[in-house]
């Protein structure tokens, strides 16, 4: 039974979720606020982190932020009562895996849930059963079973869904990749039309192996369709 950790302030709102994940069959645990939601991030050890931004004493972005920093890679589910797109790609950029903004259903919630589960089993299938070689390309060097890249020689720091968007570019190297096909690749469901998401990620993976973000040399933008990542001679 997979287990979630619910991070939410609101009485109302942590109720309402607690009922429809315990319904769904997840197992449910209750945090009140930062704090303490990052001590049970480490003695429950869930699937899965609700994650509400507005949160007494540390918030939201802080617990994300402080958890991707100790290496913990737990998928988070971010929730916000905020509109302001800042909110919403600050947490993707700190290694949220996805954001829903206040008042949503709890069907939604349910669904946005399974899709990141359901991706992580996948990607966890697929590095079973493909422990491949390293991959190289110009001066990037990439170890899929070990989770590491590296540029000349370097170790690149990356979140996971960076690591997995540069692990999937150097698999279809020289290919015209759509931006909704990213979508389903990396994050596995639709977004909606909203490719945002896939435009911060390449934005920040061009700032840590591009010489010159202007220029790029290995992530090519493709207008009117997606990107190209270039196979790239030293």
């Amino acid at each position: 039974m997979k287990k979630v950790l619910v991070v939410e302030d609101e009485q109302s709102i942590a109720t309402l979720l607690q009922y429809n994940l315990e319904q769904a069959g997840y197992t449910v645990y209750i945090a009140r606020d930062g704090n303490t939601a990052i001590s049970m991030t480490l003695s429950e050890e869930p699937d899965l982190l609700l994650l509400d931004i507005m949160l007494p004493g540390m918030d939201g972005m802080d617990v994300c932020r402080r958890l991707r920093q100790e290496k913990i890679h737990t998928p988070i589910l971010m929730l916000t009562a905020k509109g302001d797109e800042f909110d919403k790609v600050l947490g993707l950029e700190l290694g949220a895996d996805d954001y829903l903004t206040k008042p949503f259903s709890p069907r939604e919630v349910l669904a946005r849930v399974k899709a990141i589960l359901r991706r992580i089993e996948l990607q966890d299938s697929v590095q079973a059963k493909e422990l491949e070689e390293e991959l190289s390309n110009g001066s990037l060097l990439v170890h899929p079973d070990r989770i590491e890249a590296f540029l000349d020689g370097s170790p690149l720091e990356l979140t996971p869904k960076e690591f997995e968007l540069l692990l999937y570019l150097m698999r279809h190297s020289g290919k015209v990749l759509h931006r909704e096909q990213l979508l389903n690749a990396i994050w596995n469901y639709d977004y909606t039309g909203d490719s945002r998401i896939v435009d911060v990620h390449i934005s920040h993976l061009r700032e840590k192996i591009e010489p010159d973000t202007k220029s790029p040399v290995y992530i090519k933008t493709v207008r009117g369709f997606g990107y190209k990542f270039e196979e790239v001679t030293n």
